[in-house]
C-alpha cells in the first residue's frame, strides 16, 4: 500500500450530511462532497492485510486495495479503470449499497473500517465530472439477439456487458420510463435522477434499445420475444411485497411502500397526480410498518412531504449497537443504524405486532397492537408472541407498509413462459443462470429473491457472460 502507517495514523471520517433543517424542504442529495485530501487520507487508512477480505465481502468482487492506493496516490483515472473492471454502475452502489465489504474489512476486526463506499463513490463522481467516462460501442457486431425483461440494475448490467460484446440487446420495460426501483423505488435524495439518466444515455449510445409501456405477456405475446431473441434473460426483480393480513387492512389510507414511493418519484419529473389520487403526508399522522431502507424512504419521504408525525414501527427486537456472538467479523451485523432520514425525524418503535386496524366512514384512524416477545414455536423457529396487557392504539391517518418483498409478481410472462419456480416463489436458475426453458435465464431479484443492488449487479454480469458464452461458443467477459 502506499502508506502502510495510514490506519495508524488517521480515524475513519465520512462526508458531512447537509443540515437537516436545510434538507428536509428539498430532495436533492442528502451528502457533501469530500474534499480530495481527506479522501486520499481515507484511502490511506487501508491496510496491507496480505488477504483483503473485502473482496469476500463484495458481491462483486471489487478491486478495492487496488483503487484505495491509486486514489492516495493521485492515480484517479487508472482507479476508475480498476473500479469498471468490476462494476458497471458504481455511482448506484456508492448511493445504495449498504456496504457490507466495509463489513469485511480487516481493519475493522478491532477498529473502524475503511470508507470503502465513499471512495467508491468519489471516484466515480469524479471521473463524470472529468469527463472520462464515455460510450464503449462493439467494435464488430454478432448477429445476435438478446432480449432482457426488465430494466433495473440486474438487466440494466448484463445490457451493457452483452452490447459491449457485439450483440444487438433489447430491453423491455413495462413502466413508462427505463431503471427499474432506480427509476420510481428509490427517492430522489438519496439517488438523484442524472445519475441514472446519463448512464442510459451512455448504454443507447453503445447500441442498447430500450422499449418501454411494453409488458411482456400482456401487451407483448412471450411466443413474439422468444421468436425474435437467441437469448432471453429475465431482470423483472422480485417486487410482490409483503402485506399486512389484519382485520381493517381494506380502510382507505393504507398502501403498501413501493406505490407511495413511486408516485412521488413522479410527482419529482413533473408529472401531474389527480388530487384523489394523491398519496401525501402532509399534516397527516404516519405509521410506517417496517424498520428496513424502504421504511426508511418513506420516512424520509413523508417528512419531506410535511408529515405532522411519524412513527416507525418494527416487528423484531431493536438492534444491538456492536456486534455480537451471533455476528462474527466478517459476516454482516444486524446493528442498530441511523439513517439520513432517521436523523431528520421520527420515532422508532420495536417489538410491535399489530393486530388490527380501525376508523370510521371506511378510512383508517386508528392503528392498534401489542408489544411482543421472541421464543422459539414447536418448530423450532423464532416466532413473535404478544405479551398480555401491552396492547396499545396509535392514532393513524396514513398507515406505509414496508415489510418487505416475497418474490416476483405472478405475471402472465412467467406462466406463458413456464419456468419453474423454487420453493419461495422465485424463477428457478441454476449455477449457469439458466432456467428449465432453454435459451431463458434468470439473473438479479428475480431469481434470488428481493437482495442488495450490489448482488443484481452481480448476478446480471455473470449472467450476460453465460448467456454470451452460450451464444457463442466462448467469451472474454470476465468471471464475477
Amino acid at each position: 500500500m502506499g502508506k502502510p502507517t495510514g490506519f495508524l495514523e488517521h480515524v475513519r471520517e465520512l462526508p458531512r450530511r447537509r443540515p437537516v433543517e436545510e434538507r428536509r424542504h428539498d430532495y436533492l442529495e442528502v451528502y457533501e462532497e469530500m474534499p480530495r485530501d481527506k479522501l486520499r487520507t481515507q484511502a490511506s487508512r487501508c491496510m496491507d492485510c496480505g488477504i483483503p477480505f473485502c473482496h469476500q465481502g463484495c458481491p462483486l468482487g471489487n478491486l478495492i486495495p487496488d483503487w484505495n492506493d491509486l486514489v492516495y496516490r493521485d492515480r484517479w483515472r487508472d482507479a476508475l479503470e480498476r473500479l469498471h473492471a468490476t462494476n458497471n454502475f458504481p455511482e448506484f452502489t456508492g448511493r445504495l449499497c449498504p456496504a457490507p465489504c466495509e463489513s469485511a474489512c480487516v481493519l475493522g476486526i478491532n477498529d473502524t473500517p475503511v470508507t470503502i463506499k465513499q471512495v467508491e463513490q468519489s471516484i466515480i463522481d469524479h471521473a463524470w465530472r472529468e469527463g472520462w467516462i464515455l460510450p464503449e460501442p462493439a467494435a464488430e457486431k454478432t448477429g445476435k439477439r438478446v432480449a432482457i425483461i426488465g430494466s433495473g440494475p440486474a438487466g440494466l448490467a448484463a445490457a451493457q456487458q452483452l452490447a459491449r460484446v457485439g450483440h444487438a440487446v433489447t430491453v423491455f420495460e413495462r413502466a413508462d420510463r427505463v431503471g427499474g426501483l432506480l427509476r420510481y423505488g428509490i427517492p430522489d435524495f438519496k439517488l438523484e435522477r442524472s445519475q441514472l439518466d446519463r448512464r442510459l444515455a451512455q448504454l443507447e449510445a453503445e447500441g442498447v434499445v430500450f422499449r418501454t409501456n411494453a409488458e411482456i405477456g400482456r401487451g407483448i405475446g412471450v411466443d413474439v420475444i422468444r421468436s425474435q431473441s437467441d437469448a432471453v434473460l429475465l431482470a423483472t426483480g422480485a417486487s410482490r411485497a409483503r402485506d399486512l393480513e389484519v382485520p381493517g387492512r381494506e380502510l382507505r389510507g393504507v398502501h403498501l411502500a413501493m406505490p407511495y414511493l413511486e408516485q412521488q418519484n413522479r410527482v419529482l419529473a413533473g408529472e401531474s397526480i389527480p388530487e384523489a389520487q394523491r398519496l401525501d403526508a402532509r399534516g397527516k399522522r404516519v405509521i410506517i410498518l417496517g424498520g428496513g431502507d424502504t421504511g426508511a424512504d418513506c420516512l424520509g419521504t413523508a417528512l419531506r412531504q410535511g408529515a405532522r408525525e411519524v412513527l416507525q414501527l418494527e416487528l423484531l427486537d431493536r438492534p444491538p449497537e456492536a456486534r455480537g456472538d451471533a455476528d462474527p467479523w466478517p459476516q454482516w451485523p444486524n446493528l442498530y443504524r441511523v439513517s439520513a432520514a432517521h436523523e431528520e425525524g421520527g420515532e422508532r418503535i420495536y417489538s410491535v405486532l399489530t393486530t388490527h386496524l380501525s376508523g370510521e366512514n371506511g378510512s383508517l384512524a386508528r392503528l392498534h397492537g401489542a408489544q411482543v416477545s421472541w421464543a422459539r414455536d414447536a418448530r423450532g423457529r423464532m416466532a413473535p408472541r404478544p405479551v398480555p396487557g401491552t396492547e396499545f392504539v396509535e392514532d393513524c391517518e396514513l398507515l406505509l407498509l414496508a415489510m418487505g418483498f416475497v418474490g416476483p409478481e405472478k405475471s402472465p410472462l412467467l406462466a406463458a413462459l413456464g419456468v419453474e419456480l423454487d420453493l419461495r416463489g422465485n424463477v428457478r436458475g441454476d449455477e449457469r443462470f439458466a432456467t428449465n426453458v432453454p435459451g431463458v435465464f434468470v439473473a438479479g431479484d428475480a431469481k434470488r429473491g428481493a437482495s442488495l443492488i450490489v448482488w443484481a449487479i452481480a448476478e446480471g454480469r455473470a449472467a450476460a457472460r453465460e448467456i454470451d458464452l452460450q451464444l457463442m461458443g466462448s467469451t472474454e467477459l470476465p468471471v464475477v
